[in-house]
This record gives C-alpha cells, sequence and structure tokens, in this order.
C-alpha cells in the first residue's frame, strides 16, 4: 500500500491555546488561571480558552454565558488580534529559517515543507523539535507538532501529544497510525459525519478503511473518494507557501440586541469601514457582498449580492449593506451583524494551480 505513497516530510505546527497563552503570557497574573478570550459572562462567543478552562469543559465558539456556568471562576479578556499577529509574524520567521515551503492556516498553525531544507538536515523529527524548542525560548510560548509523509498525516498527528509535545509517523507506520484512531480525529470528518458513519458501522480508521470507494461514494457522495483516500493515508495536496486569500469578513455581537434599524445601520456603518479599510491595506476587492444576521433565538440569515464589477469602498459596501438589511422585514431582534466579501481578486485560474508532486522518496528519514 505504501509503494503508491507520494513521500515528502512534512510538519504540522500548531500552537498550544494560542490566544490565551500569549494573554498569559504578557500578563502574569493570568497565569495558571482559567481564562476565556474574546466573550463575557453575559453576551458573545468564546474565541479561545486556556488549558486550565478547557479542564472545565470550556471551549471556542461555546457562548459566554455556557463557558461561565460550565467554569464559574472563569476569566474572560477582551481579544487583542494585532498582537496574536506580531507574535504570530515573529514564529513564522522561525519557520522561514528551515524552510521556505511555509502554509501558514491561521495565526497559530502552519504547515512546512522540509524535504529539502536550508538547514540540510535529514531527520524531520529533529527540525520539529529545533522548531519548538526555538519557539519556547525565543518567543515563550509552547506549541505542538505531528510530522509525516504528508499534510493530513502531520495534522492528526500534532494533535497527538498536546500540549507541548510532537508525534512523529514515519511511511511504514502511516497505515496502522490511521488505522487505529476513532474517526473523530480524522481532520475533515465533523460531528454530524462522523455520526452518520458510526450508524453505518465505521468507528475507527480501520473500519473506514475496509470499505469500498464506491460504498463511501454511495453514502458520502465526493466526500466519500476523500474519506477513502485519507484511509489509505494518502493526500496529495502540497504545501502552498502563499495561500490565497478567498474572503474577507468583519462582525459584532452586541451587549443588548437589536431591534432598531437605526441602531443597526450605525453598526454596519463601523463594519463597513473596517472591511474597507482591511480591503485596502491588503490591495484587495471583491464582486460578492453577504450580509450577516443572527437573531436573538440565534436562527441565522444570509443575504447576498454579487456584481459584475469588484468594490472596496467603504461607501459601495455600506450602501449595499444597507440594501440588504432591507431587503426583507426582520424576523426578530438582532445580536449580530457581519458583512463579508468574496469572489476576490486574487483568486487564480485553474491553470495556475500547482502540478501534484509524484516523486516517490522512500528511505526518508523521519
Amino acid at each position: 500500500m505504501l509503494d503508491n505513497l507520494p513521500i515528502r516530510k512534512i510538519i504540522h505546527v500548531d500552537m498550544d491555546a494560542f490566544y490565551a497563552s500569549v494573554e498569559q503570557m504578557d500578563n502574569p497574573e493570568l497565569k495558571g488561571l482559567p481564562i476565556a478570550v474574546g466573550g463575557s459572562s453575559v453576551r458573545g462567543v468564546v474565541s479561545a480558552a486556556s488549558y486550565q478552562a478547557r479542564k472545565f469543559g470550556v471551549r471556542s465558539a461555546m457562548a459566554g454565558v455556557l463557558a461561565k456556568k460550565l467554569c464559574p471562576k472563569l476569566v474572560f479578556v477582551k481579544p487583542r488580534f494585532d498582537r496574536y499577529k506580531q507574535i504570530s509574524s515573529r514564529i513564522r520567521n522561525i519557520f522561514l529559517d528551515y524552510s521556505d515551503l511555509v502554509e501558514p492556516l491561521s495565526l497559530d498553525e502552519a504547515y512546512i515543507d522540509v524535504t529539502d531544507n536550508k538547514k540540510q538536515i535529514h531527520s524531520a523529527s529533529r527540525i520539529a523539535t529545533e522548531i519548538r524548542s526555538r519557539i519556547k525560548t525565543e518567543i515563550g510560548l509552547t506549541s505542538s507538532a505531528g510530522i509525516s509523509i504528508n499534510k493530513f498525516v502531520a495534522k492528526v498527528a500534532s494533535d497527538y501529544n498536546k500540549p507541548d509535545g510532537q508525534k512523529t509517523v514515519p511511511p511504514e507506520e502511516v497505515i496502522s497510525f490511521l488505522h487505529g484512531l476513532d474517526i473523530r480525529k480524522f481532520h475533515g470528518i465533523g460531528k454530524v459525519t462522523a455520526k452518520k458513519m458510526y450508524n453505518l458501522g465505521i468507528f475507527t480508521g480501520s473500519d473506514l478503511g475496509s470499505k469500498s470507494e464506491a460504498f463511501l461514494k454511495e453514502n458520502f457522495g465526493k466526500s466519500g473518494v476523500y474519506f477513502h483516500s485519507i484511509s489509505q493515508g494518502k493526500h496529495f495536496s502540497p504545501v502552498k507557501p502563499n495561500r490565497i486569500r478567498k474572503s474577507l469578513a468583519a462582525e459584532r455581537t452586541f451587549s443588548n440586541n437589536l431591534s432598531s434599524e437605526i441602531f443597526l445601520i450605525d453598526k454596519l456603518d463601523q463594519i463597513s469601514d473596517e472591511v474597507s479599510s482591511r480591503l485596502m491595506n491588503n490591495h484587495i476587492a471583491g464582486k460578492t457582498i453577504t450580509l450577516k444576521i443572527k437573531y436573538s433565538d440565534f436562527t441565522l440569515q444570509t443575504r447576498s449580492k454579487t456584481f459584475p464589477y469588484f468594490i472596496s469602498s467603504k461607501e459601495v459596501i455600506l450602501e449595499h449593506s444597507k440594501a440588504l438589511l432591507f431587503q426583507e422585514k426582520l424576523h426578530n431582534s438582532v445580536r449580530l451583524v457581519g458583512i463579508s466579501i468574496t469572489n476576490l481578486n486574487t483568486e487564480k485560474n485553474s491553470e495556475d494551480k500547482p502540478k501534484k508532486d509524484i516523486s516517490f522518496q522512500l528511505k526518508l528519514e523521519f
């Protein structure tokens, strides 16, 4: 089975509770305390939780009210994204000391292809250890890493020894490693899909690997082909150093639900200004604008409009956001509104896509 695998040396580095760890690093009084970045005990949603808070069941994307209920001593901290970006940039510079093939997934995680690295170090595991050591020494934060033959296996492996650990899955152990995992550990298989798989008798990677591609395609559509491939350890996406942005968005959660359209327009004015500034700072524009509305009962509604030309100015964004707001009557009071711009001028034609790397290197040192 391994004979059919294109093999690279890929490291996936994932910072440990990044936002929360930065806050604890910058404010020693927060060290050892259960903290949540974002949200509050009354409103909002948790963006990140420290490991001390996670012990109580607090998780990202959880309502602040529920988080406080689970952890009564939870400390809420306002997010400082400029600071997180600053730290992320320093971490990325460490990655670039080893390879130019760095693909950031977010501020706190990235793939690094070290097959042909700048340090001429043969062991990817040693490089991962060095990188994690430098992040701890130079930045003051801990990280975890997964090392394997492709991005999928490396990402799954980075969760294995969290926090502050790493896991190497060499070529000869890929299949046994994947087949021994619960399918919920597979990146790309969420709660809904996992539940459906359970109903089909698929509980582990081994169960998934025993199903034919035809069976998985019949039950999961196009995703079935992907599930069949990853169960065999196959993932052909290369590390992409210049990840193409496909959207830009901003939103606001209100401390009190809004039912007045006048107040909502004021909020849209602020959000339009932020979106426009970020578009212009990044020298990009888009053709599709989407208004996101979350009501007090947590139901979500989106309204979109696509133009034959690119837009980026605040005036145009605000004008069409208001038009989308008035497109139909509000169903209830509103707790959140957001604006996103998609169909950006950053997207390339299909012929610009990099070709798949199909080199075979079965004697790599991991």
